[in-house]
């Protein structure tokens, strides 16, 4: 799905609300994961999962291309980390997910 297609979707199950109203609100809530995100905190959507950022070290990394070992400077990396009711509507018969019995 892309942007586009979400804000259609939305449109269509909420008639009161106007196209742009609804444009306005997925880039103001877009927009404020990304500075949450920019600032180093960790935004959890409940239902949905995580995003969070992690740190890599730089390192030597073989470039196959030119068969050298060439530095890669450190970085930041998105992550994401399903909720548990993400990952049971996405997989309703996978038992990992489910409790131990005992």
């Amino acid at each position: 799905m892309v942007r586009s297609e979400l804000i259609r979707k939305v449109s269509a199950s909420n008639p009161h609300l106007s196209a742009l109203a609804v444009r306005d609100a997925v880039d103001a809530i877009l927009e404020e994961i990304v500075a949450s995100l920019g600032r180093g905190d960790k935004v959890q959507l409940r239902g949905f999962g995580s995003f969070f950022t992690s740190h890599r070290q730089g390192r030597l990394g073989w470039n196959p291309r030119k068969r050298i070992w060439e530095p890669v400077p450190e970085n930041d990396i998105l992550r994401f980390r399903a909720s548990r009711q993400l990952l049971k509507r996405l997989n309703p018969d996978d038992r990992s997910h489910a409790p131990a019995h005992s």
